[in-house]
């Protein structure tokens, strides 16, 4: 097989499959659009597969979900995680890919919380069965690129292994379901907002969860799903009539999810696979729309030690939305959440643009340029996220974190700090006093919301 090569638009596919055959440990690495996707093999089955852009928030949506089923995957743990393993930023990920390193800092992550007994191997299992049919579904979609295949520099601790068949025909299955809403969703990372104005009587607007319309301020149909614990082909279907009446509105993907490939209309892409039964050590299913199928072909491999197996809990995903939530009508849309929000920071400038980027998404901001004053103000306003900037005149973040920790109201509100700094030392001084994460300057809209996705939804 060759070592390097360009991609016609079958080549994707057919990459795949011929690797099926290979009995090599190798890793698949292809760029496309600045995007480079990394797929793990071993002896024909994959292990792992990731993609550049923004893998932490990926796993983000995938661990909430599990969440629910796993007391002991709390969202504490899951900040850990990010602060723990997630790179400093895009660039240092960058390098990573080209070095061909052989673990991913979120397969590191997953690794972790194995180790650490938050997830059992097979709840794990689950979790990366998961993440592989997410990257595998935008590697499909790839018309252009280039591909090596490298050897890892050291081999990675597995966790399973996956049949490459029934993976793609999974795969291939959410491609269609997806191609049925062409052209008006052609990306699962486009955000929908509910236009509700003069032109739209009370009957017209949305029959949908009172949750779905509070969250529906800027959040992907990806992350959307993932608030809701929902798949995100059932949330698109649920919301496809009202994007064809023009009561919802689809904006385009936030970079750097505008990168990843549209869907496209192309039969010719997914041929049908004929696929036989496949022996099978365990199976493991968490697809929340696809509760009577399973991909199957999921070997779990006994390299790592497991918590003990009293303490394991079906990784099963459940979709379930609280039939008797309010319905929403013209009169509760306005009536809706609002989270509040404190910004403390003693540049105009910063704040400015937090305000800007956040209440255009309807939160309500509150905006602090004093930090001596700040303590009282917080108080007063009783926020749901706190922003608080690291290096201000006066008293520094670390300090100002410390004395809002110290008042019993906020023991549980999250802190982030607002901050250019990005070393090792300054996140273990944060932990130390109490914060919750980091934004790091400069930073984007998408960036922001990806900090209140992580903490507020």
């Amino acid at each position: 097989m060759n070592n390097s090569g360009v991609f016609s638009k079958l080549r994707p596919l057919s990459l795949l499959r011929q690797l099926s055959n290979c009995s090599d440990s190798t890793c698949l690495q292809a760029l496309s659009n600045s995007v480079s996707w990394s797929i793990y093999l071993e002896q024909g089955k994959i292990t792992y597969a990731t993609h550049s852009v923004e893998p932490f928030d990926r796993l983000e949506r995938h661990l909430r979900r599990l969440g629910h089923q796993i007391p002991l995957l709390t969202n504490e743990v899951r900040v850990q995680v990010r602060l723990m393993f997630e790179p400093d930023s895009h660039s240092q990920l960058m390098e990573n890919d080209s070095q061909s390193i052989s673990q991913p800092p979120e397969y590191q992550a997953i690794y972790w919380l194995v180790s650490q007994q938050h997830l059992h191997s097979t709840q794990a299992a689950a979790l990366i069965q998961e993440l592989v049919k997410e990257v595998i579904e935008s590697f499909l979609l790839i018309k252009e690129g280039t591909y090596e295949l490298t050897e890892p520099l050291t081999r990675m601790p597995k966790i399973c292994r996956f049949d490459i068949e029934k993976i793609l025909e999974r795969c291939q299955a959410r491609l269609e379901s997806w191609q049925s809403f062409m052209p008006q969703i052609s990306s699962p990372y486009q955000r929908p907002y509910l236009l509700a104005n003069n032109q739209f009587e009370q009957k017209d607007l949305p029959n949908l969860q009172a949750n779905l319309t509070n969250w529906m301020k800027g959040f992907s149909l990806c992350h959307l799903a993932a608030i809701l614990n929902q798949d995100e082909i059932k949330l698109a279907r649920q919301l496809y009539p009202y994007i064809l009446q023009g009561g919802i509105i689809l904006h385009e993907p936030d970079p750097p999810f505008d990168k990843l490939p549209k869907i496209f209309e192309e039969k010719s892409l997914l041929p049908k696979l004929t696929t036989e039964l496949f022996d099978t050590k365990e199976e493991v299913n968490t697809s929340p729309d696809i509760a009577q199928e399973n991909i199957g072909a999921v070997e779990q491999l006994s390299q790592i030690s497991t918590p003990p197996k009293a303490n394991f809990q079906e990784p099963t995903i459940s979709n379930n939305i609280n039939s008797a939530s309010e319905r929403v009508t013209a009169a509760t849309v306005t009536a809706q959440k609002i989270h509040k929000i404190v910004s403390v920071d003693d540049s105009p400038t910063i704040l400015k643009e937090i305000s800007h980027f956040l209440e255009n998404e309807n939160f309500s901001v509150v905006t602090i340029n004093d930090p001596l004053k700040a303590v009282l103000s917080i108080i007063r306003h009783k926020p749901d996220l706190i922003l608080l900037d690291l290096n201000m005149a006066g008293i520094d973040g670390y300090e100002l974190c410390r004395i809002i920790r110290n008042n019993s109201i906020f023991k549980q509100t999250p802190i982030i700090f607002v901050t250019g700094n990005k070393g090792i030392v300054d996140k273990v001084k944060a932990r130390l006093v109490g914060a919750s994460g980091y934004l790091t300057k400069p930073f984007t809209r998408a960036d922001l919301l990806k900090i209140v996705f992580m903490h507020l939804t």
